[in-house]
């Protein structure tokens, strides 16, 4: 509490606000079934007579529809509430992968050099020159729908910006000269990658997984809302994007405006978090 992190951290209002949406966003993932009014994805709670009540300040709406509800009667606000768990999983889960894989990849390529280190720079680049939004298509396009499958062409997307990173930070920590004593006293390689090495670069690769998470939440997305994402029986916050969109139009704009604004606001607090995060832990990524 009293280190000059927290010192800083407490003079930063973009960081608290941050904070404060990020911790609603938790708090709603983990607690937010035991108080939603319905489960939108057990038939049993929902009607079709209800389908697309405004919300309940518009005239029309009903009492336990607090954000109106969708074409199938299902509650806005329980729908968003379901639906950010498995957002937030896909974009916790992605970024863990990602941030592994690129990782481990970039600490090979930077401490080992050579050949090791140009093939895969060269696989990086030869990602790099795709858009990251295409790649993912062309995965789920091939591999279908699915959690599993989405996970896995975010990971593929996201692996590369950490193994960049990783790399530049171990080329230059390397030469140090407690890297140097370590190779010289005997040390396996591995040893000096995990207790010499990886301290040294971990400041870079946590900002960049946390920016990331907000990232992966939009592509999520992003692919839901094209049909290329979450199976539709699945509760999704792209997905409930997706099906209000159908309908924005035609003057029902809640079924999509407010899991929009859901979205943003959790990106929103990511970001502003992740901000505090690169300048405070490594002023580099600025």
């Amino acid at each position: 509490m009293k280190s000059e992190f927290f010192y800083h951290y407490k003079k930063n209002v973009p960081a608290i606000i941050g904070s404060i949406l990020v911790a609603i966003a938790i708090f709603i993932v983990v607690f937010g079934r035991f108080f939603a009014p319905q489960n939108p994805y057990d038939l049993t709670q929902i009607d079709l007579a209800d389908s697309y009540l405004p919300p309940i300040w518009q005239d029309g709406g009903k009492a336990g529809f607090l954000l109106g509800t969708d074409a199938q009667g299902r509650d806005i606000f329980s729908a968003i509430i379901y639906g950010s768990a498995s957002s937030m999983m896909i974009g916790l889960v992605g970024a863990m992968a990602s941030c592994l894989i690129g990782t481990t990849l970039g600490l090979i390529a930077g401490y080992y050099g050579g050949k090791v280190d140009a093939f895969i720079m060269r696989v990086a680049d030869v990602q790099l020159s795709f858009p990251s939004m295409l790649i993912a298509l062309f995965i789920m396009s091939v591999f279908g729908r699915g959690v599993g499958k989405l996970l896995v062409a975010l990971t593929m997307v996201g692996w590369v910006t950490y193994a960049r990173t990783v790399r530049g930070e171990t080329l230059s920590v390397k030469k140090m000269e407690y890297v140097e004593a370590a190779r010289i006293i005997g040390l396996p390689n591995q040893k000096i990658i995990l207790k010499h090495i990886l301290p040294n670069v971990i400041n870079s690769v946590i900002v960049l997984a946390t920016i990331q998470v907000g990232s992966f939440i939009l592509t999520e997305a992003t692919l839901s809302f094209l049909g290329v994402g979450v199976p539709i029986t699945k509760p999704s916050l792209g997905l409930l994007v997706k099906t209000g969109f159908d309908v924005l139009f035609s003057g029902l704009w809640w079924a999509a405006v407010f899991p929009g604004l859901y979205i943003m606001l959790i990106v929103f607090g990511i970001n502003l978090l992740g901000d505090f995060l690169r300048d405070e832990l490594n002023p580099n990524l600025k």
